[in-house]
């Protein structure tokens, strides 16, 4: 056996492909664990290799099936710990239960806490995610949490085909995102407008700013169901853009949503690898980049002990600051 490197990196077979592309980016082989399930669903793991007085790194995004990622996770970090691990990492690409951050009604839980507290409460030393669905879930959490933005990479795409200044215009899908929506505005140099849905389906969705004669970017934070960037690319359309594109960090693509997406007025769906996505899911439309480089930095600057900043960063403004 060989000896053990400086930390170990693992995955759980959520997404082993972004895994892979992370391992190569930090040049360190994806370390074994023994997975399996029983008949009756039961998930059984083992670490292959010790990992006594070792810093472990383990990539696995809380997606679908959501309950049973959570569950492989979990199951892990008590393998890690019972074997000794100097301190258990957390790479999470995408957390499931973000979206139920607060009581909006009666008698509601706050699933969001309830996943940060299982997770910490374990022994975990740290989390790096990426493109929270709201940022003050970081908040649940007592732990150092690197939150990370696919605003480098989305932005860089969009750079590299010329698609900056007041030829374009970044939209939001609805408040939630509107955040999101100005920081890559910015970066990019355009005009940025929201539009407005209800939820009330009888209600038609309106757009609030300029997007006429311009290519129009939709941003969420995620595309689950597809209907929120289907009605809202169907509201720009109608005000007058004359491309469409559907920005999204997290591509879950739940139930039709492929479909509905590819025979949407959208002229590309964007997303990125947080999460992989099934061969029955792909569509025509859809293009995918890779943030595997920007969570290998991260790792590399937190197992330096250096500032995590110069990853948020965009491509012109890491430029600008020589980095």
């Amino acid at each position: 056996m060989t000896a053990n490197p400086a930390f170990r990196l693992f995955d759980l077979g959520t997404n082993s492909a972004l895994t892979a592309a992370i391992a190569e980016e930090l040049e360190v082989p994806v370390a074994p664990v023994e997975l399996k399930t029983f008949a009756d669903n039961e998930i059984y793991e083992r670490i292959v290799d010790s990992v006594r007085g070792i810093d472990v790194y383990v990539v696995a995004p809380v997606s679908a099936p959501v309950n049973d990622s959570l569950m492989k996770l979990l199951i892990f970090i008590d393998a890690a710990k019972r074997t000794s691990a100097k301190s258990i990492n957390l790479i999470v690409p995408y957390l499931a239960y973000g979206r139920s951050d607060r009581k909006a009604k009666p008698r509601e839980p706050i699933a969001g806490r309830l996943v940060a507290n299982l997770l910490q409460d374990r022994g975990i030393k740290r989390l790096m995610t990426m493109d929270l669905h709201t940022s003050q879930l970081q908040g649940f959490f007592d732990i150092p949490v690197d939150h990370l933005l696919a605003m480098p990479v989305q932005a860089a795409y969009y750079e590299q085909q010329g698609l900056t200044g007041g030829d374009i215009v970044v939209v939001s899908s609805d408040a939630n995102s509107l955040k999101m929506v100005q920081r890559l505005a910015e970066v990019l140099d355009a005009p940025w407008a929201i539009v407005d849905q209800d939820r009330d389906p009888n209600i038609e969705p309106a757009v609030t700013g300029h997007v006429a004669g311009k290519h129009a970017i939709i941003v969420d934070d995620m595309i689950d169901t597809g209907q929120t960037m289907v009605k809202a690319a169907k509201a720009v359309q109608q005000a007058g853009a004359t491309k469409i594109d559907a920005l999204a960090t997290h591509a879950l693509l739940s139930g039709s949503a492929a479909k509905d997406l590819q025979d949407s007025v959208l002229d590309r769906v964007v997303v990125t690898n947080t999460v992989a996505v099934p061969e029955n899911a792909r569509f025509d439309k859809l293009v995918t980049l890779s943030v595997a480089a920007l969570f290998a930095e991260g790792i590399q600057h937190v197992i330096h002990h250096d500032s995590l900043a110069p990853v948020l960063l965009s491509p012109a403004a890491r430029e600008e600051a020589g980095q």
